[in-house]
């Protein structure tokens, strides 16, 4: 064989080879194109990939507070987000020049294309001066907010591309664009067309007209170099782009184009710009970067989060989240003329002691108002004017002995309920041994009077040493502090050193108390004995109001006292004497019951009392601890003065009464029913299976027979009687508190 045919044979087998590769990668390439192509379409034809809906109802937005007015009609009263503020509004909603002007600027051919912009591409690739301008839809601008994905690159851009197609067909072109204006950036933390309008214009989106819209639409690209606010003259030279866009495109006629252009536009900084005072919505949204919310808003912050916490075992951080940007509804349990009364009597110290420290502090104050099934309708934790939001709540987080107001939830409730003692039962006023002392001393600063008294006379005259003598001697330590604990729900309570006689008989707690929870205590003696958990809020929904996140509206309240001891002990604290604390005319017609507390050192102040138709709890003290030297108790003076506010026009109405309770007259002497020989006697409440026997002491026949027996001692001892038991029983003593 010649050399030439050999070489010309080895050059036919290189050209077979390569021909053979040629082939095998032009194969390759089909089957991988052929893949990505079965794939691409299997994607974009398949299921779903984004839910507007889902997202919709997930993304982080807004969450509003509500409270019924006069008319009985839910209002805004407040608006939580953190650094993201969105509203979500229905494209209805939304003024049409809006939809206009975006599709105008970002994305002519919206209505035309599939998702992708294929002519638009395909220029930005041909013109290379035109990439500045991207090829984004306003699909795929969509699918980058919702995603938060910004990389730049190829796999994120072709992701991007099969997700709009995807979306595109399942979902149409009005719910695409309602989901872009709501969910675009527009700067100054504004997410979405509605706050962006409020924001920039202090109008509703669905009010703004042509060069408006403009004006919104051109904050896009670059958020800070074309905002209004800071800089205007950038926004104009894009908002008159805009407009020119929106004319070549046939959104606008020549008319409005011009109308637009020659618009002189007003921004919520210009200085000839004036808040529309018909729309509230707007007014509290201009408001909100420097409105200061009230203790109850503050308030139902914190519960919300809290039982976010409890219902569905968040942590603090995520249940803080879900208030913030979980677009969550609160219906408010606040009365919202008693929330203003409270606050202003608060913030002018109207009838407060002008007490102050050497250094000009003057005493601080709470007060919380509670109707008789949990809601607390006004709460304050603050005298003086309140400066930042979530600030110290006095009302909830100062934790102060409750000193003498402790005495009915710790023993004469506890006593009634047991059958240990009535509303006359005779206990000697006079002080104990405790470790090798007597204690303890009366607010008189004496040991007691060493006679006996009847219940209703020591809580009238709040003495130490009977609630003293009757947790030692007939309800049990035990039983006292069970009392506090399981019924009426006292929260921070020393297993140990509160199960003694100084923490139950005078209310000196370890840990305190608060006025939340002492006001919800003596609701007790208001209802017929149930116990309601105080609650903020009747329900909590998502944002579209379809499901319910959390709710007290079902709460029945618990039975922690019999109806019959609850009536006992009402018309117990009714005796105790409040005319020390003014004039108080629309509140004094009605029923008032009443406790007065004074801590040994004088450092705190209390009184919760109760009308028929609100409970309250009072506190008074300085943040760190003093003595107040006020005779007349300042927290009564308190009281009063909002009491009298929130009852003017108030119709009658007195406690409830259940058949539980019977009303008798009692011998003072004896403290038993009165007989017919009885010379003094009261009227007393006692319950059906605990009334005492009738006295017989006082008869003639029984005194003569004592006094032959005895001979002149016991003529003496029975006017010792009269002394120490009819007198006090018919007089007010100056050793009671104030």
């Amino acid at each position: 064989m010649s050399k030439k045919r050999k070489k010309k044979k080895g050059y036919s087998k290189i050209k077979v080879t390569i021909l053979g590769m040629f082939f095998a990668l032009i194969l390759s390439v089909c089957i991988i194109a052929g893949y990505v192509l079965y794939n691409v379409v299997t994607y974009v034809n398949g299921d779903l990939v984004v839910n507007l809906d889902e997202y919709k109802a997930n993304q982080n937005q807004t969450s509003f507070i509500y409270a019924k007015d006069s008319n009985g009609k839910n209002v805004e009263i407040a608006r939580l987000h953190g650094d993201e503020d969105r509203v979500w509004v229905d494209l209805k909603d939304i003024s049409p020049y809006m939809t206009k002007a975006f599709i105008a600027l970002e994305d002519r051919r919206f209505e035309e294309h599939n998702g992708v912009d294929w002519i638009r591409i395909g220029g930005v690739i041909v013109k290379p001066q035109n990439i500045g301008q991207g090829g984004s839809t306003i699909t795929q601008q969509l699918i980058k907010n919702i995603t938060n994905n910004k990389d730049v690159t190829i796999v994120r851009k072709f992701r991007e591309i099969l997700m709009a197609l995807n979306l595109e067909r399942h979902t149409d072109k009005d719910t695409i664009i309602e989901a872009y204006l709501n969910t675009l950036y527009l700067g100054n933390g504004c997410y979405g067309v509605k706050t962006a309008s409020e924001k920039y214009f202090g109008k509703d989106v669905s009010d703004l007209n042509c060069a408006e819209c403009a004006v919104i639409a051109s904050i896009t690209q670059f958020p800070t170099k074309y905002n209004p606010l800071l800089n205007p003259e950038n926004n104009k030279k894009r908002q008159l782009d805009c407009l020119k866009k929106m004319l070549d495109n046939g959104k606008i006629t020549k008319a409005e184009y011009d109308e637009a252009c020659n618009y002189h536009l007003i921004f919520t900084n210009s200085k000839d710009y004036v808040p529309d005072e018909s729309d509230e919505e707007v007014k509290k949204t201009i408001e909100e970067e420097t409105k200061i919310n009230s203790f109850y808003v503050d308030a139902v912050i914190n519960s919300v989060i809290e039982d976010l916490m409890d219902e569905y075992g968040y942590s603090k951080q995520q249940a803080t989240n879900k208030i913030y940007y979980g677009g969550l509804k609160i219906y408010a349990s606040v009365d919202l003329k008693i929330q203003e009364i409270l606050e202003d009597v608060y913030k002018n110290r109207t009838n407060f002691p002008s007490i102050k420290k050497d250094d000009g502090t003057k005493p601080q104050s709470s007060m919380t108002i509670m109707d008789y099934k949990g809601n607390v309708v006004a709460i304050v934790g603050k005298a003086g004017a309140k400066k930042q939001n979530r600030e110290l709540n006095r009302a909830t987080s100062s934790w102060r002995q409750p000193g003498s107001t402790i005495k009915p939830i710790a023993t004469y409730a506890p006593g009634i309920e047991l059958n240990k003692i009535t509303f006359s039962s005779k206990v000697k006023d006079y002080a104990i041994w405790v470790n090798g002392k007597l204690w303890p001393h009366n607010v008189d600063k004496s040991l007691g009077s060493n006679s006996n008294v009847t219940v209703q006379y020591a809580i009238q005259q709040s003495l130490n040493t009977v609630p003293t003598r009757l947790i030692k001697e007939e309800i049990g330590i035990d039983n006292s502090f069970e009392f506090l604990r399981d019924k009426f729900h006292l929260s921070r309570l020393d297993e140990v050193a509160d199960r003694d006689l100084s923490p139950l008989a005078t209310g000196a707690l370890t840990n305190g108390t608060n006025t939340l929870e002492m006001a919800a205590a003596y609701a007790t003696f208001g209802n017929g004995g149930k116990y309601y958990k105080p609650h903020f809020y009747s329900k909590v929904t998502n944002a579209q109001g379809t499901e319910t996140v959390l709710t007290n509206e079902n709460d029945k309240g618990e039975q922690v006292i019999s109806s019959a001891t609850s009536d006992i002990i009402c018309e117990l604290l009714q005796t105790v004497k409040t005319s020390y604390y003014g004039d108080a005319p629309n509140v004094r017609k009605f029923q008032i019951m009443a406790k007065t507390g004074t801590t040994s050192s004088d450092c705190d102040r209390w009184f919760c009392a109760g009308t028929p138709y609100y409970v309250a709890s009072v506190w008074l003290g300085y943040d760190i601890k003093e003595p107040l030297n006020q005779e007349v108790n300042p927290c009564g003076k308190i009281f009063f003065t909002v009491f009298d506010r929130i009852h003017k026009g108030l119709k009658e109405k007195e406690f409830p009464k259940s058949d539980k309770a019977v009303e008798k007259r009692y011998c003072t002497v004896s403290g038993k029913i009165a007989g017919s020989g009885c010379y003094s006697t009261a009227t007393g409440w006692y319950k059906e299976d605990n009334i005492p026997e009738v006295c017989t002491w006082c008869s003639s026949g029984s005194r003569s027979e004592k006094t032959t027996k005895s001979g002149n001692g016991d003529v003496n001892s029975a006017i010792n009687e009269v002394i120490n038991n009819v007198i006090p029983a018919l007089t007010t003593q100056s050793s009671g508190e104030r």
